[in-house]
């Protein structure tokens, strides 16, 4: 570089410097003494200040380096001019050494400026009369001789001059190139040396394999691994290596995976793979590893790089999603989502092979009861020994699954070749099943027991059936199927009958129709009178009646239930509240205010917000409380007594009153009557159609009468439709009857217009 040639340079003056100081001292001395022996005092005069000016150069070291070699080829020049006229060609030396020198401190262009200026020097001197320049045998002309000597003196200084220029020129750029390879060397080793440091200091782990050949195939052998490898398979880096790249497999790494590997390279391709390693204490781990060949100048691969990233917590993470995508969390069984997939893999197995499998739906009786009375901690052990048992009883090539809550499912593949024979291996699968969830469950030292309801559908369906059958159809038929067992009483076993799915539909488009038929304002709410023993209406019972487009009636003990299991009681109940209340307005504006009776159902009631609901239609209508009789029956008592009863007690500081509907058919137990705030008491049509003729259905009448008359509760007679019927119970003092015999339901506007127009039954 520039630079480095200017400090070279500055060296080599400094040195020169030095050197001629010495030497001319040392010359001077003799020299001035010489001359002034001789009387030559202009060479003394020459000497003594040529040694001052360069004492003078030497020391002023602050001076700028191209003024104090000017100064120095100043010397040389005087001294070289001065000698020139003095002693004679001789001393051309001195005027040649200027150039050179140029060349070699300064550089090329001065070099040629000194030469030009010197060849003047002797140009310019040649002419000089008392010069002691002359060529023998030369005539004694001025120019002639000048130029003769100049172009002779300028030749063999200007190829001393240009050689020493055009070496320091090559110099100066070979020393440039050397200086640019140097900093290109000194950067790769640096950026070596950083790419070193980051790869041992990678957290993905590095090996570099060199590929050898032994018995004519080719062997990796480890040659170099970085840090992060040690830290994560506990190998130091000598015990690895020179040894093989397969030294971290191990008996659960995947045969196809290195297959794999292997053949990518043979083929000296790169590849990537995902792999179980193991370390030096046996642990497996898990790898993304990206293998890469490296070639030398001739296309031989010569070596193997391999960058390996630890993915354990990735495949642990994929593997717990697998499990919470299929299994499920709490007993380890198939879900519904794995458990699908292998009915429709048994499915179409079975219709290969020509085989016949079964579904089995299974229900927990009376969990529910369990889990709400110890708890969930107690539910969810019953559900994992429920689970145990039934994986238990199972082949291997079967599944036991849960689906939810305590439902599970179980799978029996290829039971037989005939139906009969399939169906008999099932049913006896089911038994055993049946048998080992009866058994007591101990927890906690608890004894719990539960029992199975099963339902069993076979597949593939006969014939047509066959056809366009699916995992849902299957889970469906099994599910109906159970519900039949379970509707027969429980802890049984069903097998799915066409029948069933017949029931189901038609149960399932009745609940559809109902709730349209809510939604367009098509249920109406008939009233059915209530009267005396005068035969006076002095009451009435609101009833739901869904008319059809034809002119029918679905009948309510048809569609109450469906209701029920629908949930759509709760929107039915409020609807059938606000209908009451306008009813009873209606019936005041009309002049015949009388109290209205509408059922409530337990699940409307059991509603946290029934009470609010209740007080809301009350204060949105402006309905007398006091109006209004809810009918309840006696199965609302069953669970949750207390929080019933309490229930009740708010409503009744509403002002509503409370009847009991079908008494006498539901809760054995009587204490709850002193307990609850009520109105009035209903005997059920039951008791009343055999009286007065059976003796049995006479005394529970009475009975019914007489415990009511001691409570002060009113009673109301259901079903009254003989005259012999209103007799027996005018003359056993039964206050209010309700039958055909004094009316039918009808819709109000009817109730109101024969109210007002017979005064026979004209509201008292």
């Amino acid at each position: 570089m520039p630079n480095d040639i200017a400090h070279w340079r500055a060296q080599i003056f400094a040195k020169l410097l030095l050197v001629v100081f010495l030497l001319g001292s040392a010359t001077a001395v003799p020299s001035v003494l010489l001359a002034a022996s001789e009387g030559m005092w202009s060479i003394v005069v020459i000497d003594i200040v040529a040694l001052l000016w360069l004492a003078a150069i030497w020391r002023l070291r602050r001076l700028p380096y191209t003024l104090r070699v000017l100064n120095f080829l100043a010397i040389a020049f005087v001294v070289g001019i001065g000698l020139l006229l003095k002693v004679g060609p001789v001393s051309q030396i001195y005027l040649m050494a200027i150039p050179v020198l140029a060349a070699l401190l300064l550089g090329l262009r001065p070099a040629l400026w000194t030469l030009g200026l010197a060849g003047l020097a002797v140009m310019v001197v040649g002419f000089e009369q008392n010069s002691r320049l002359y060529i023998e045998g030369m005539p004694d002309y001025g120019f002639l001789k000048a130029a003769i000597i100049t172009l002779n003196f300028m030749f063999m200084t200007a190829v001393l001059t240009l050689s020493c220029a055009v070496l320091l020129q090559h110099l100066a750029r070979s020393f440039s190139e050397l200086q640019n390879h140097q900093a290109e060397l000194s950067a790769l080793n640096a950026e070596l040396r950083l790419t070193s440091a980051a790869v041992s200091r990678l957290n993905d782990m590095v090996l570099i394999a060199e590929v050898n050949q032994e018995d004519g195939a080719a062997v990796q052998h480890i040659i170099f691994v970085n840090e992060a490898f040690e830290r994560r398979t506990g190998y130091r880096r000598g015990e690895v290596l020179g040894r093989s790249l397969r030294l971290l497999q191990g008996p659960d790494t995947e045969t196809a995976v290195l297959d794999h590997i292997e053949r990518a390279m043979a083929r000296s391709e790169a590849v990537r793979a995902e792999l179980l390693n193991y370390t030096k204490a046996g642990e497996p781990y898990w790898v993304e590893t990206e293998l890469v060949p490296f070639a030398d100048e001739g296309g031989v691969n010569t070596h193997w790089v391999a960058v390996e990233r630890d993915i354990t917590e990735r495949k642990k993470s994929q593997d717990d999603i697998h499990r919470l995508a299929f299994f499920d969390v709490l007993t380890g069984l198939p879900n519904r989502r794995l458990l699908m997939d292998r009915i429709d893999k048994l499915l179409a197995s079975s219709e290969r092979g020509a085989t016949y499998s079964a579904v089995m739906f299974i229900d927990l009786d009376r969990f529910k009861t369990i889990n709400d009375a110890r708890g969930h901690a107690t539910g969810d052990a019953l559900l994992c020994n429920a689970a145990a048992r039934l994986s238990q009883l199972m082949r291997k090539a079967d599944t036991v699954a849960r689906i939810g809550g305590d439902e599970f499912v179980v799978l029996l593949g290829h039971l037989a070749h005939d139906l009969h024979a399939a169906t008999h291996a099932a049913l006896t699968v089911a038994e055993k099943i049946r048998a080992a969830i009866g058994r007591d469950f101990e927890i906690e030292g608890q004894s719990y027991n539960s029992t199975a309801s099963i339902g069993v559908t076979m597949l593939p369906k006969a014939g047509g059936d066959a056809e366009g059958q699916s995992a849902q159809d299957l889970l469906r038929e099994a599910d109906t199927a159970m519900y039949r067992a379970k509707a027969e009483g429980r802890n049984g076993i069903a097998f799915f009958e066409t029948a069933m799915q017949a029931e189901v539909e038609r149960r399932l488009t009745m609940e559809r129709d109902l709730a349209a038929a809510l939604a367009a304002g098509e249920l109406q709410m008939h009233v059915q009178a209530q009267v005396d023993r005068s035969g006076r209406a002095v009451g009435g019972e609101l009833l739901m009646r869904w008319p059809l487009a034809g002119g029918d009636m679905v009948p309510p003990h048809v569609f109450i239930p469906v209701a029920e299991e629908s949930g759509l009681i709760v929107e039915l109940g409020a609807w059938a509240l606000r209908q009451a209340c306008e009813a009873v307005l209606r019936l005041a504006q009309a002049g015949l205010a009388m109290p209205l009776s509408v059922n409530v159902s337990p699940t409307q009631f059991r509603q946290a917000d029934f009470v609010e609901v209740v007080q809301r239609t009350l204060a949105d209508t402006g309905a007398p409380a006091a109006m209004l009789v809810l009918e309840v029956t006696e199965g609302l008592l069953i669970d949750k007594m207390d929080e019933t009863i309490a229930r009740m007690h708010q409503l009744a500081a509403l002002g509503l009153r409370f009847s009991i509907d079908d008494f006498g058919t539901g809760y054995s137990s009587l204490a709850y009557l002193k307990k609850m705030p009520l109105y009035e008491l209903k005997i059920d049509r039951s008791f009343i159609m055999d009286t007065p003729d059976d003796a049995n259905s006479r005394a529970l009448v009475q009975s019914i009468l007489a415990m009511a008359g001691h409570l002060g509760l009113r009673v109301v007679a259901e079903g009254v439709e003989t005259q012999a019927q209103a007799d027996f119970l005018i003359a056993n003092a039964c206050a209010c009857m309700q039958g055909y015999l004094y009316a039918r339901p009808m819709p109000l506007a009817a109730l109101i217009e024969r109210l007002q127009s017979n005064t026979a039954v004209a509201a008292a």
